[in-house]
């Protein structure tokens, strides 16, 4: 059946049941003593819902049983956090065994909550050096407070699609890797009308396109979200200002932040054939490695190409850096199969062939040095620069929170703000929401 339809059915069937509650303070208890050589059938919840990667996971799926004969993989597909987290606080023998999120800000919740088992122990019995096995960014954010209750599932790297064709008549011959670069070649591909209007911006700017979360550019500058203690440290280090003054000056640059905001509401949706870069109002863009498949499928009507985005100028050498996330995948810890789960989720994440196989059929970036270095791993060479982003040392991901990730949006409301012009001084704003990520961080302990 389509998988939104099974999403609803499933959220009917779990409320029949009695698991969509809430409370529940402390999660089931399940068991670490099965034997995972005996017959067992396990759930495994997940959050794909298009059909070419429903039918990658299941491909996935079906290579395990061949694999693992006595165990049965029951999948279903399009559940949300939400909806898992429920059923994982009720427990019982409706809930899932492995469970997996797209959501990586939530680690902190699923580890500090115990929903999700630690699986530290299951890596140790299997001779899994973790360390050796993952790149360094992706293990930090499926861990939080020394709790390794995840692991990575594929990942996503950000970097800069550009119009090679505009580079060409703007004399541009390589993409930018300064920050410096990067304002001065946005100005140079901007476009205009005769009355004034833009055809064209070299970059938009705003945090409220697309995928321009603040988190995501803000990582070119390695931040420091929290100092030892887990205190918001933002406003003591000045590369956050450094990041806003940037931003303002790409703002200011292309034409300033009123004609820019009312440019991009004329642009389209996202995922549709009026996006943005495809329709060539943007000549340059930040996204994820699956962009490039969708230009492809769209025959995008201009040549174009991939590179990390551009750094500060300061930190020149971390050239070739980017934002990371992905999926996470686990075990409940109310499962009572939790070695036959083991084998599920070891299978998924660690095996070589496995990862490239399934990132190869959904586009993504692998998630374990043995794929990245893979020669099976899709030779596209637009989709190389994501993986050589995922392989830098310097790349990295917003850190894990109990409250999940509730510290981004108050940067993203902050970050509206100070590109709107409304934060007149950046250092008594900055204050002001270490001050509010400290407090949410407090209630959510309490």
């Amino acid at each position: 059946m389509p998988s939104a339809r099974a999403g609803r059915i499933l959220v009917a069937a779990l409320a029949g049941a009695g698991l969509l509650v809430s409370g529940c303070a402390r999660p089931s208890v399940g068991s670490d003593r099965d034997d995972p050589t005996k017959p067992v059938t396990l759930k495994f919840w997940h959050g794909w819902a298009e059909r070419g990667e429903v039918k990658a996971v299941n491909d996935s799926i079906a290579r395990f049983e061949k694999a693992h004969p006595n165990i049965k993989v029951e999948t279903i597909g399009n559940v949300t956090d939400e909806t898992m987290n429920q059923a994982l606080r009720a427990g019982g023998s409706d809930a899932p065994d492995v469970v997996s999120s797209f959501t990586t800000n939530n680690v902190g919740q699923y580890c500090s909550s115990g929903m999700w088992a630690d699986l530290d122990p299951f890596l140790k019995k299997s001779g899994v050096d973790k360390k050796k096995v993952f790149p360094k960014t992706l293990l930090d954010y499926t861990q939080f407070r020394g709790r390794q209750c995840a692991l990575p599932l594929l990942a996503d790297a950000f970097g800069l699609y550009y119009n090679k064709d505009a580079f060409r008549k703007a004399g541009i011959d390589r993409p930018p890797r300064t920050m410096s670069e990067f304002a001065r070649d946005a100005v140079k591909l901007t476009r205009r009308d005769k009355d004034g209007s833009y055809r064209r911006v070299g970059f938009m700017p705003s945090f409220r396109l697309y995928q321009n979360s603040p988190d995501r550019m803000f990582a070119q500058w390695g931040p420091t979200y929290f100092d030892a203690k887990g205190k918001a440290a933002l406003a003591k280090d000045p590369r956050s200002k450094d990041f806003f003054r940037t931003q303002l000056k790409l703002i200011n640059a292309q034409g300033g932040y009123g004609p820019l905001e009312k440019f991009r509401t004329m642009f389209g949706d996202e995922m549709s054939s009026q996006n943005a870069f495809l329709t060539q109002k943007v000549a340059m863009h930040m996204d994820g490695e699956w962009r490039g498949r969708m230009l492809k499928e769209a025959k995008a009507p201009f040549h174009w190409d991939t590179a990390p985005l551009p750094v500060p100028d300061d930190q020149a050498d971390t050239y070739g850096r980017g934002y990371l996330n992905g999926t996470v995948i686990g075990i409940a810890h109310s499962s009572m199969h939790q070695n036959a789960a083991w084998e599920l989720v070891k299978f998924l994440t660690t095996d070589t062939d496995e990862v490239v196989s399934f990132a190869n059929a959904i586009h993504n970036v692998p998630s374990t040095f043995g794929a990245l270095n893979s020669p099976k791993l899709d030779a596209d060479p637009t989709f190389r620069a994501f993986l050589d982003i995922a392989k830098n040392p310097h790349s990295s991901a917003p850190p894990p929170s109990n409250n999940g990730g509730q510290y981004i949006t108050a940067l993203q409301d902050f970050s509206y703000e100070v590109e709107a012009g409304r934060v007149p001084d950046l250092d008594k704003g900055l204050r002001t929401l270490d001050a509010q990520i400290d407090a949410d961080n407090l209630q959510s302990e309490n």
